[in-house]
């Protein structure tokens, strides 16, 4: 069954523009909505993912409400695990859990937060996600780690879902990264768009390491992250980008390659149909002129009907 969620801005969003783009996404009946775990960028305001997620569990009712992606480093992973735990009651059974090794050192530093080499970001993903797993499934979870130690740590309640709410790891890296998502994935996501031949790849190097461990590659649910542009017709969606460009300070050749897509819907369907032919099952879009609804509505109108029932 292929799926479609929704990334929403938190950049320079207040809070109730969020709820109404996320409100709009229950009407269209999307499947999902992802935030991002940032504390800042440019200095624009930027909500808190975890805080701004357990608002939307309350008022919101069908929508599967995910994080692309928790960064590791930020909480301690059994801290992580409760927070989890709880959202997922809240929310009765609707989290989506993503989480990465972590990327951007400027927040690190100025938040007071180590920021390692990237081998040992992810040996520290690798970690945490086996401590999260003992907190939402064992009684009294127990482990000592080279990064993470937990001694009788109990989660109560335990997640809604069972045996635990779907692991999504992100990112793409091929040194250390995908070994990460072979062994522990639920759901595998890379995100910006990378060209077809390139996702392939990469989806052949998780399942050599799934036949090393001996995993069913199968286990692991693919996933993509674009964003999007769509128009009614080309002249449309080029002024969005026109539009989007000068918002932030591109040129419309750094817009064109900023984003994933722009164009028409039947252009999207051939887009979209691209990445399902290599097992694609679950596409992420982040509309950049997500505010106005205009293009959550055409897409989910135009796009998504022909892929459901598949």
């Amino acid at each position: 069954m292929i799926s479609f969620g929704v990334q929403i801005p938190q950049e320079g969003y207040d809070y109730g523009t969020i709820m109404k783009i996320v409100l709009e996404c229950e009407r269209l009946k999307f499947d999902s909505v992802w935030l991002t775990d940032h504390f800042f960028f440019s200095g624009k305001p930027y909500l808190e993912c975890w805080t701004t997620l357990a608002s939307l569990a309350s008022n919101t009712s069908r929508l599967r409400l995910g994080t692309l992606v928790l960064c590791n480093n930020f909480r301690h992973p059994s801290l992580l695990a409760k927070m989890a735990a709880t959202l997922d009651v809240i929310s009765k059974g609707r989290l989506e859990f993503g989480i990465g090794a972590g990327w951007h050192e400027l927040e690190h530093t100025a938040y007071g937060i180590t920021f390692p080499k990237a081998k040992i970001r992810i040996q520290m993903l690798e970690e945490g996600v086996q401590v999260i797993k003992k907190m939402w499934t064992d009684e009294k979870p127990t482990f000592q780690g080279k990064y993470y130690t937990i001694k009788e740590a109990v989660c109560n309640p335990k997640p809604v879902q069972r045996p635990h709410p779907p692991i999504l790891i992100g990112g793409g890296g091929e040194k250390y990264l995908l070994r990460t998502v072979a062994a522990h994935a639920d759901v595998w996501n890379v995100v910006g768009g990378i060209p077809p031949q390139e996702y392939q790849r990469k989806v052949e190097i998780i399942q050599k390491h799934c036949e090393e461990i001996r995993r069913d590659p199968k286990a692991i649910r693919l996933s993509w992250q674009g964003r999007f542009i769509i128009g009614n017709d080309e002249a449309e969606a080029l002024e969005k980008v026109r539009r989007m460009s000068n918002t932030h300070g591109m040129t419309r050749d750094e817009a064109l390659k900023f984003l994933t897509f722009a164009g028409t819907p039947d252009k999207a369907l051939e887009k979209i149909a691209s990445y399902e032919d290599l097992g694609v099952t679950y596409f992420i879009m982040w509309f950049p002129d997500a505010e106005s609804l205009t293009d959550l509505r055409l897409f989910a109108e135009q796009v998504i009907p022909h892929f459901k029932g598949h």
